[in-house]
Order: C-alpha cells, then structure tokens, then sequence
C-alpha cells in the first residue's frame, strides 16, 4: 500500500511498511525511510505506484480550470476528495484526486489551507486582488524579459538608461529595470557593464564618471539655494599692512593671505591673514547648514563645486584692492635667528595689496632671484618691491622646514612632481570630456610653494596649540609615528603630527573650502574674544557630540572627493595619452608589477617586470585603455639602466602607489548573478 502525504507543506508519497498508533513508517522512492505522523495522511492507495502516479497526476493538475474548480467547491471547508469528485466524477480514480490535491495546493490565491487536506475558499474581494497582482507580476515579467532582449540585441530602453546608476551603484534588486539587466548579462554570459556599453547606455566616460559621483554625492544637484552672504556686523578695526596672497591662477577661494613688518629693524612680524567667514555666518544658519552638507570644495580637472555659493564667496575671499574681514595671527620673530618670540591672534579688516599667482611667477620668483641674483630672471613691477619680504620669507621657511625635519627624525624629500590639469576648449560651466589637456609640473619646495606651506602649517600648529591652551576644542589631525601603515586621523584632541613634525595640527587656513576649518575658525574667534574663558562662549563645547559627528561625516566625504579627483585626473591622463598618441613611455618600478611614469602623473601594472628591483628604469609599452575603468596595462620592453640593484626611490610609499592606481569605479550590482596625506606642506593652506 501506498501513502500520499503533507511534511512540511510539501506533498509527498510512499510505500506504507508498518504502522503505529499515531505514526507510520514510510519508505520514499528514494529508499529512504522516514517516519510520518498519522495525522499528516492525506491518501491511502493500492495503485498505480508513485513513480507512475505523480507525473501523471501532476500533468492532470495543470491542465485543471481553477476558475471552474473555485465554481464548483463548497462555501464551507471542504477536503480536497470532495471536490474531486464534484469536478470529475463521484467515482474519482486515485489519479484525479491527487490531481485535484495538487491543484488546491498550488493555488493559494483561489483556496486557504486548513490543513490536514481540507480547504476553504478565499473571499471574492480577496481573490480579485491577488488575481491583479499576479496579472501585474506577469506584465512586469515580460516587461523584464523585452528589456532584456532590447539590451541582448545591443539597444538600451529608456527605462533602463533612466536608472543606470542606481543600478550599477545603488540597486533596488526587486526594480524590474535592475532584473533586466541581471537576465541579460546572464543570458548573453557578459559583465552589467559591459553589456550596458555595448547596448549604447554609456556615451560618454566622461558623463558616466561625473554623473556617477553626482548620483553618489550630490543626488539633488550642485545648486544653491538663493542666499546672501551676510555682513559682518562688528566694526572691525582697520590692520596697518599691505598683505599679498599666493595662489594658482584659477582659485577663486583666497582663504590666506600674508605681510611682513619691521624688515632691517631685528625684530619682524610676521602677519598671516585668513579669511573669516566665520565673523559672518554662524553655526546652524542657513549658510552654515548648507556648507556642513557639503563640508568642502571638490577639485577636478577644468571644474570644481565649491563648498560655498561663488556670491558668499566672493564677499570674504581675499581680493586684492580691497580691506577684507580676516583672522589674523601676528608672530613676533628675531629677524637674526628666525625665532618665534610671541604670538597674538587679532579680528580685523586687512588691505590686500596683491594676489600672486604660483604659475605665473613659479619661473620668476627662483632662489636666485630672491638671493638678489643680477643674472635671475626679472619679476614685474608690482613684485619687484617684494623682493625683500619673499626672500626672508623663504629664508624663514627653510628654516621652520629644517625644524619639523628635526622632530621628524628625517627630511622631507619631494622627488615627485606636481602636476596640473588645463583644459582648452571648454563650453559652457564645465567640460564634456572632448577638451583638450594639458598636463604641466611644479616641483614641490620652490620658494612660494615653500613660503605658503610653511605659513599655514605654523598656523595651523600655532592656533591649534592656542585652542588647547584655552581648553577649547577644535578639530585635528594627528599622526602617532612615521612607521609604515601608522594613518593620519582626525580627532577633538591636540596630539602630535608626526608625518609634518608639530605638536599639534588643526587645520584652520582655508574656511571657505572646507568646513573643518570654519569650525575651527569659530573656535578660534571666540579665543580671541574671551582668552581663557572662551570654553563657555565657544560655539562647540569640550566632548560635544556635534564636533564628533562633523569629524566623521567630513572625514567621509573628503575621502570620496579625493577619490573623485584621483579619478578624474586619471582620466584625463589617459586622454592625454591617446590626444598624443603615446604608445610607450619610461618607468619607475614602484612595487612588484607596478611601474610610475617618469612624466606623466600615471602608476600603471605591466607584465615583465618579474625579477626586476625596485626602483628600475624601465620602457614599457601600452597596452588598452579603458576610459570607464580607468585602466591601462602595459608590458616592459626594455631596461634603461644598467645597475643591478636601484636604490627605493625617496618617496616610495606603497600606500602612495596604491592611491595613485586605484579607481573610483566599484559596482554596486551583484555580477555573480549574472554569468598622500592632504595636509602635507604642498597642500597645508
């Protein structure tokens, strides 16, 4: 005898070998035994055997008409033999009633289970909505099934190309667009995103990279909200200077600017002026509100989104001609030795005579100029009568430079250069990516280079110091030792830095790019305002749980926008290479496979390179460039020198190297279901 039962909500059936009071011993197809409840019996039979039995039963059971079924079965809870027999006749054969128990089961939208083989019907108004829902599955379904054909056929639905970010990044698995392209990568046995550059989605990598980042960081757009820039409501007193600021061409955001007093007299003052915004806007304003949101300027080649609106920035930045609200920090120094002998902070307005610029005046401001060369190159007018104050001030900087490299137990080498983007052909706010680029260098530690970074780490050490001194908190970056792996973190407490070689190091010079030094500003101002009570006037108190959250949620975004830049600059170098048609380049071997282009701001991974030291001067030849993934590969074709064994470049940092390499496209869609520090001297204002 044979049995049909229910375990578990699965219909099963066996051969009956012995049976107990409340249970039987049943053996499946597969040999194996089980013990089932009594009560889970549904069907006691003689014939045909289960292996005959439940493919024909279950054929008969999909060709039932559940619409009829649910005509013909009682209001009241019925079993399922009941209805067999009202459906096919009162003589049911075993093949239809385990047929009219397959279909009852498998049709939980028509029939309830009461359990033990007995059902009742659902309610019409209930039956009615999951028929529609079911009837809407299946429009979806073949709504999933067109796209995914369109995509295999290498067109992109509209629908698709609406959410490819959010596919690709951030995806809703259950959205019937993401399910499309998940069924055609399986189908077509190809990577999401490859599939979606071949149906036509992806025009541009240009567009695809910043449309990616605006998705990710910016989801309601770079736009301001109409705001004005308030005034600074106290009479500030007038500072008896003429201050000059040094920048690059395009920075419109001049948050530092510097003068020099008493020069010859053996006594100098040196006054580093910063922008203050920070007089103006106030914590939880609308201005405020809207720059944590943001919490700094983001940079790219040709474009940047500014952390402020350009018409608040315009009223604080420091522009020349004009007597700008500033925080200024005023050291007293022995013209002889360069010793800081006193410090004091002020709030005033200071005239800015002059706005430098790096590229500009790079060539012509040289040591040798500065050292009163005859043979240097002449600077214009308007510089010429700077001569003296830059060339102490970079006397004064080699020396402040000599002092951290004394607390860092060893000098700062900066054998790489920088380089800079310039985009020709722009159109309109920002680029398309059809522009083309030029890629310039600046060496790290020429004299205004040298001159602004020591500036602002003194007063970022300087003013740090003071928050601690007044027991106000502000926000830092520390740095606990220069062994390897040892990170730069910021935090609320004053600690050492030692990557920079300063006790403490609170970022303060640049309020209107980024929001940390805002904070700080406000810190700052109200130790100049109320000295050693400042504590208890201080916009953020010691342990406030804001300064925490501002901490984490710009260490954070700063990180993404970094990678963004990094980003954008590959892109741009790996435009650069194909606008000049450069198929091989010399190398430094960096680390294992990793090589660094000699002139170009490129680290890429090559084959050959096995056995090859460290610091190999190499040619390689490119290999594909792939402007979505921003990747290039290359094979070494030949060795240029001829040493043995290289000496590790001075500023082989194999976290530099891994930066330099990584990319900022990490997809978000599951494919399986288809087949430097920036506070270091070159950036510190």
């Amino acid at each position: 005898m044979y049995i049909l039962f229910d375990e578990a909500g699965k219909l099963q059936t066996g051969r009956l070998l012995s049976e107990a009071e409340s249970s039987l011993q049943v053996e499946l197809d597969t040999g194996k035994r089980v013990k089932v409840k009594t009560a889970n019996t549904l069907l006691r039979f003689e014939k045909p055997a289960p292996a005959q039995l439940m493919p024909s039963a279950t054929d008969l059971a999909g060709s039932m008409e559940l619409e009829l079924a649910y005509e013909f079965a009682p209001e009241d809870e019925f079993g399922f033999d009941e209805l067999a027999r009202d459906y096919f006749s009162e003589q049911a054969s075993t093949e239809q009633l385990v047929a009219t128990m397959i279909c009852l089961h498998g049709a939980p939208h028509y029939f309830r289970r009461a359990g033990k083989g007995r059902f009742r019907k659902a309610p019409p108004d209930i039956l009615a909505q999951a028929l529609a829902a079911i009837e809407k599955k299946k429009q979806v379904q073949a709504r999933i099934e067109t796209w995914a054909g369109e995509l295999l056929e290498g067109h992109c639905p509209v629908e698709v190309r609406d959410q490819l970010y959010r596919i690709l990044f951030k995806p809703d698995k259950n959205a019937p667009e993401y399910k499309a392209v998940v069924e055609a990568a399986r189908q077509g046995k190809l990577a999401p995103l490859t599939l979606l550059e071949r149906a036509g989605a992806i025009t541009s990598a240009y567009e695809f990279h910043w449309q990616r980042f605006l998705f990710e960081q910016f989801p309601k757009g770079t736009g301001f909200p109409a705001l004005q820039a308030p005034a600074v409501a106290e009479d500030l007193p007038l500072a008896e200077v003429q201050a000059f600021s040094i920048d690059d061409s395009h920075t419109t955001e001049i948050d530092d600017a510097l003068s020099l007093q008493g020069l010859g007299t053996g006594t100098v003052t040196l006054g580093i002026h910063i922008a203050a915004p920070g007089l103006a806007i106030t914590p939880d304003d609308a201005l405020d509100q809207m720059a944590r949101q943001r919490l700094s300027t983001v940079y790219m080649p040709g474009h940047k989104i500014t952390m402020l609106p350009d018409a608040v920035v315009q009223a604080y930045t420091l522009e020349a001609g004009r007597a700008c609200p500033a925080v200024s920090l005023y050291l007293t120094i022995d013209e002889a030795s360069l010793s800081v002998l006193e410090s004091r902070t002020a709030l005033e307005r200071v005239p800015i005579a002059n706005n430098l610029r790096h590229d500009q005046l790079d060539d012509v401001i040289t040591a040798a100029w500065l050292a009163g060369d005859a043979a240097a190159a002449n600077a214009p007018a308007d510089v010429e009568p700077l001569r003296a104050t830059l060339g102490f001030l970079y006397r004064l900087a080699l020396h402040l430079k000599a002092q951290r490299e004394q607390v860092r137990g060893k000098p700062e080498t900066f054998t790489r250069p920088d380089y800079s983007f310039r985009l020709e052909g722009v159109k309109g706010d920002q680029p398309d990516g059809s522009e083309k680029v030029h890629i310039g260098t600046r060496r790290r530690g020429e004299p205004l280079d040298l001159v602004v970074a020591e500036a602002m780490i003194l007063a970022n050490s300087t003013w740090g110091q003071w928050l601690a001194d007044c027991g106000v908190p502000g926000i830092y970056r520390s740095q606990a030792s220069l062994a390897p792996g040892v990170k730069v973190r910021m935090g609320t407490k004053a600690q050492p830095h030692a990557g920079i070689g300063v006790r403490c190091y609170a970022w303060s010079t640049s309020p209107l790019r980024r929001y940390v030094d805002l904070v700080n500003q406000w810190q700052i101002i109200a130790c100049a305002r109320y000295g050693k009570t400042a504590a208890l006037a201080a916009p953020f108190k010691p342990k406030d749980a804001s300064l925490f959250s501002v901490v984490s949620a710009f260490d954070a975004a700063y990180g993404a926008y970094n990678l963004f830049q990094n980003g954008m600059e590959r892109f741009w170098t790996l435009r650069y290479l194909q606008q000049e048609q450069i198929g091989e380049l010399t190398a430094t071997l960096v680390r294992d496979n990793l090589v660094r282009a000699d002139m170009l701001p490129l680290v890429l991974p090559v084959l050959g390179a096995e056995g090859l030291p460290r610091g190999a001067h190499v040619r390689v030849r490119l290999g594909t460039i792939d402007e979505i993934a921003l990747e290039v590969g290359g094979t070494v074709i030949e060795r240029l020198d001829l040493a043995a064994d290289m000496a590790e470049s001075a500023n082989g940092d194999d976290n530099d190297d891994e930066e330099a390499l990584a990319t900022p496209l990490h997809l978000a869609i599951d494919v399986d279901e288809a087949p430097a520090d920036a506070s270091a001297p070159s950036t510190a204002g």
